[in-house]
């Protein structure tokens, strides 16, 4: 189901202080990622932190909750839906928070903005599994996305990756072992583990309380 724009969603978008609107893609991606406009994260940040990304924050659960227990790393959260991203950025805002920067854009455009190995670590959570295989491509773990990944993680990143779904998560592994990434604490029921420290998402908190398993792995080079 599609979500509905919001009323004076422009309005609203304007008064995000923390967020960088990336111009919509008219062109191949491939040819937009060819003319580089590195974004000056240290200057945005006022800082040279650590840099962490998630890619498809959604309304902004995981990332300002994250960002509040670790003051010191800063966050980039990637959206591409106006909607979602438009709260994602009020919910930092009112939080106080100034370590979290948004960017309304898809992950294919990401190497122009991104300075090669800048990235510290990267979020996956609960990315659209795109279950028909017409739409392979648009899975985030697909190897076309992991490519760009490849070029944005720092020597030894990791990517972290949840999901609900299992196909999803057997095919992301798959795709990992294609892009030449290792794979550890591979996790098939994470709320039964003994993994400390997990923030639950939106999405996490309704699958889980249907009693779904959550799938969680971590990916390096």
């Amino acid at each position: 189901m599609r979500m509905r724009k919001k009323k004076h969603l422009d309005e609203k978008l304007l008064e995000c202080k923390n967020l960088i609107d990336i111009p919509p893609v008219t062109d191949d991606y491939r040819n937009v990622i060819k003319d580089k406009e590195y974004i000056d994260f240290n200057t945005v940040f006022g800082n040279s932190n650590p840099v962490h990304m998630e890619i498809g924050c959604g309304k902004g659960q995981f990332v300002t909750e994250i960002a509040a227990r670790n003051p010191d790393i800063n966050y980039i959260a990637v959206e591409v839906n106006r909607n979602v991203i438009c709260d994602a950025c009020h919910k930092a805002q009112d939080a106080g928070l100034t370590n979290i920067v948004f960017m309304h854009c898809g992950a294919e455009i990401l190497e122009k903005y991104i300075r090669p190995g800048f990235i510290s670590r990267l979020y996956l959570n609960f990315s659209c599994p795109f279950p028909k295989n017409a739409y392979e491509n648009r899975r985030l773990t697909n190897v076309r996305f992991l490519d760009i990944y490849s070029v944005i993680l720092a020597d030894g990143a990791e990517i972290h990756q949840k999901t609900d779904n299992m196909h999803f998560f057997e095919y992301s592994l798959e795709q990992y072992t294609l892009g030449g990434f290792k794979l550890k604490n591979i996790s098939l029921d994470l709320h039964n583990s003994d993994f400390e420290g997990n923030i639950i998402t939106e999405y996490e908190h309704r699958f889980s309380s249907m009693g779904m398993p959550i799938y969680r792995v971590e990916a390096y080079k």
